[in-house]
């Protein structure tokens, strides 16, 4: 089964940059959708950035301008970059994808896997 694997979260302080890395097992299609989501204790999970197959994305207008999204399919990896981190970005952070959604999305239901979650704490 298709597995995603985070990795890069920790503590930066106000201003800084961090990057998220999120590996995939294998992938049994051409479609591919990939995304990043992160939760705040006690709330929905929200999608915050997404790449589809032929790179197009979608940001949310809380991270747009501050983070992108990359990924590297010859290495079946995503990554999150951040940069300007505020306080408010403390959360934990999830990778997701899918195999049938074709264009980005932020919509949480649309993704089937799930990473396990890294989280990121931003101090001042």
């Amino acid at each position: 089964d298709v597995q995603l694997v985070e990795s890069g979260g920790g503590s930066v302080q106000v201003g800084g940059s961090l990057r998220l890395s999120c590996k995939w097992n294998y992938w049994p299609s051409s479609r591919k959708c990939l995304a990043w989501f992160r939760q705040f204790p006690g709330k929905e999970r929200e999608g915050i950035a997404s790449i589809a197959s032929d790179g197009s994305t979608t940001y949310a207008d809380s991270v747009k301008g501050r983070f992108t999204i990359p990924k590297d399919t010859a290495k079946a990896s995503l990554y999150l970059q951040m940069n300007s981190l505020k306080p408010e970005d403390t959360a934990m952070y999830y990778c997701a994808a899918d195999l049938v959604t074709d264009e980005p999305s932020l919509v949480e239901r649309e993704y089937y896997y799930w990473g396990q979650g890294t989280q990121v704490t931003v101090s001042s």
